[in-house]
């Protein structure tokens, strides 16, 4: 009997084996609708995830978010900023193709770290040159620069093929009877290259043909990239100004709904007050106060939007600071701290998501009207509200695009906000009637 017992221990799976058999089994069975969780968190999933308009905001919103994080890792135009500028190519429409030469700067470029790129952009080696068409000479390339015009008759350029490549410490290159150049080069020294290989190289290396899929702008520079890289301050000025009105709005409404009596008369006294004063007046007051600087802007945002915070979480605190579950929790000899911080606060926090959402909305107009106005982030630094401005007298002109593009991109993330805080309180909405299994 000891023997038949111990081969079925033998037999049996350690515990830990058992605990992964079960995991996996949880992840890969079909949850049936009567075994639906009946949490509200899960339900306000469920419904959430409904609302077509809202998982497109999300998705729009989720997007933007990729674009920002990834830098300049993912534009067209990976330097600083994005403020590569060709002026022989400005005021280009979508779509726009073009040769370009890159000849090598003569000067020594520090290395860079894959961080010092992301933080910083990509230092530009080279200088940019548009060409029409270009042919080899001996050691030289011809290039015709580009004009723009159908007919084009661009300046006749003849460039010796080593300062094309190479960074030329001395501007000295001899030809030796063998076909070859001998130059000196500031990363590697003397060097004694083949032309042959030299005008390869050039084809392969030197020679670009680049699309401007959203046009150009009127200082040559890549309007995609533009926008590209105005998303991270339109995300940022959000994000960092909700915080900032959540910190001030939460602390003051709470508190003012939960004590009452003198101290709710002089919050409100000054939420009236701040409430009075125009949001953008406001902002631009404590702009200037500040100092023009995109993480003023920041906080001059932030500072003007927690009013509204305020207000609805003191109205809710004031509902619930009356209900039987705080009565008890005063009973049981509980701490305003802790009543208010645990069994109060998240009570509220529905509505105060649905208003974070929309404050992150008006941030991101505020911030784009600012930049318009000259007091947001400086030059070179892309924002949307920059570019409108920069562009706005061509709105009337058959180059439009160039103030439409930033405006479209404005548009969609203030509407993808609006449709994800709209499809927040419909999901949270305790009333509404609807098909989920089991609810």
């Amino acid at each position: 009997m000891n023997k038949n017992l111990n081969n079925n221990q033998q037999d049996m799976p350690p515990k830990k084996i058992k605990g992964f058999l079960l995991f996996f089994k949880f992840l890969f069975t079909k949850t049936s609708p009567e075994n639906y969780s009946k949490s509200l968190s899960r339900v306000a999933w469920q419904r959430l995830k409904k609302n077509k308009l809202a998982v497109f905001g999300m998705f729009v919103i989720a997007f933007a978010i990729f674009i920002a994080a990834g830098g300049p890792f993912l534009r067209p135009d990976k330097t600083h900023k994005a403020n590569n500028q060709i002026l022989e190519i400005s005021i280009k429409k979508p779509g726009f193709s073009v040769d370009i030469l890159k000849v090598r700067k003569n000067e020594k470029i520090p290395d860079q770290s894959l961080l010092d790129i992301y933080l910083n952009g990509k230092i530009n080696k080279y200088t940019e040159i548009p060409i029409y068409d270009y042919s080899f000479s001996g050691p030289n390339i011809v290039i015709e620069k580009y004009t723009g015009d159908e007919i084009n008759d661009g300046e006749i350029v003849k460039i010796n093929l080593a300062d094309v490549l190479y960074p030329l410490d001395y501007n000295k290159i001899y030809e030796d009877n063998s076909g070859s150049l001998e130059f000196y080069s500031f990363d590697e020294g003397k060097v004694k290259v083949p032309i042959e290989e030299l005008k390869e190289r050039v084809k392969n290396e030197a020679i670009e043909h680049r699309t401007y899929y959203l046009g150009t702008d009127r200082y040559g520079r890549d309007i995609l990239s533009r926008i590209m890289a105005g998303t991270w301050i339109s995300l940022s000025v959000g994000f960092i100004s909700v915080i900032i009105s959540l910190l001030i709005g939460i602390t003051l409404g709470a508190i003012a709904g939960y004590f009452k009596g003198w101290v709710d008369d002089i919050i409100m006294w000054f939420i009236n007050v701040v409430w009075s004063i125009p949001t953008l007046l406001l902002v631009i007051a404590i702009t200037m106060a500040l100092g023009k600087d995109f993480w003023q802007v920041f906080v001059a945002v932030g500072l003007t939007m927690w009013v509204e915070v305020a207000r609805i979480v003191r109205g809710q605190v004031l509902s619930l600071r009356e209900k039987e579950f705080i009565e008890a929790g005063r009973a049981l000899g509980f701490t305003n701290y802790r009543i208010i911080l645990k069994h109060i606060l998240p009570n509220v926090m529905g509505p105060v998501i649905v208003i974070s959402a929309v404050n992150f909305a008006s941030a991101i107009l505020i911030e784009a009207g600012l930049s318009y106005l000259g007091l947001g982030a400086k030059p070179p630094q892309a924002t949307w509200g920059k570019m409108i401005s920069e562009h706005r007298g061509y709105i009337i002109t058959g180059d439009a695009f160039m103030a439409i593009f930033p405006g479209i991109a404005i548009m969609l993330m203030v509407m993808a906000f609006v449709l994800i805080g709209n499809g927040i309180r419909d999901a949270l909405d305790a009333k509404a009637v609807d098909d989920l299994p089991n609810v």
